[in-house]
């Protein structure tokens, strides 16, 4: 059976955390050999952390998703770099831009917008000092018209640390600039999607070793299963669209994949 891994999904949520070791035995007998658990916040930072000391295919990064900025205190450095330090914390992240959702579209105001906005990037490139300072990658949040904006945060860190574009579905060109500066780009479920055509051409356009795939759950469940839960088990589903999409058998898959995450993520191992 071939070997992946789940690059990204969030075994702290309640609808996971209710049922770890059903999740991790569903897991393995569909050959996902290891999971990263992402953090959103310092709480589910921690709460990744603990899962990993419990169970070894378990991995985590810590971070504060960019939707929860109004919520992070002023200066999450110390802390972040603090957990950081833990020897199964394979990056920082999630952190990045998210303009899907802003105050004016909530009852806000154009001026609330701007302060989301500028929370949002503040709290980025705390996050992106830290992964400099501590020699980590980190894993990118981006969503809604933003992508300009994210790649210009990160320009200057560049030539200091590598990331990953999660939940890849931007465009050709996006998915181009984003390697050409030295960085990554990872499938959910929604390459499944029937929806899905611009996604899976994408992919077909991303270089072997720049790429990885994810979950992402319990969010975008892929085909059979879409509209339910989703588990790192699925990676499977994923997989084999991914590598019909390529051209490629699943064992080639696996070994690009997981040799690409392996290099990508901290300890990893």
């Amino acid at each position: 059976m071939p070997i992946f891994f789940d690059t990204h999904a969030h075994l702290d949520f309640p609808e996971l955390m209710a049922d770890i070791p059903g999740v991790i035995d569903r897991a393995r007998s569909a050959g996902i050999e290891k999971i990263i658990s992402i953090g959103t916040s310092l709480d589910s930072s921690a709460q990744a952390i603990r899962l990993a000391e419990q169970h070894e295919m378990i991995f985590a990064t810590v971070g504060w998703h960019p939707g929860e900025a109004l919520d992070a205190p002023e200066d999450i450095r110390p802390k972040l770099a603090e957990l950081a330090r833990h020897p199964k914390v394979v990056a920082i992240g999630e952190t990045g831009l998210d303009y899907f959702r802003l105050p004016s579209g909530q009852g806000g105001s154009p001026a609330d917008d701007v302060a989301y906005k500028s929370k949002q990037a503040e709290i980025f490139q705390q996050q992106l000092d830290v992964a400099a300072e501590l020699g980590l990658n980190s894993v990118i949040h981006q969503r809604g018209d933003c992508f300009a904006d994210t790649m210009s945060l990160m320009r200057p860190y560049f030539r200091r640390l590598r990331s990953v574009f999660h939940c890849f579905v931007g465009t050709p060109e996006q998915m181009r600039e984003i390697v050409a500066n030295g960085s990554l780009v990872s499938f959910t479920g929604i390459l499944t999607f029937k929806n899905g055509q611009g996604i899976r051409e994408t992919l077909s356009e991303t270089p072997l070793d720049r790429f990885m795939l994810e979950t992402d759950s319990p969010f975008l469940a892929p085909v059979p299963y879409r509209g339910k839960r989703c588990e790192p088990a699925y990676v499977k589903e994923i997989a084999e669209v991914a590598a019909k999409a390529r051209g490629i058998s699943l064992d080639q898959l696996s070994q690009l994949t997981c040799a690409t995450a392996t290099g990508f993520f901290r300890n990893l191992i």
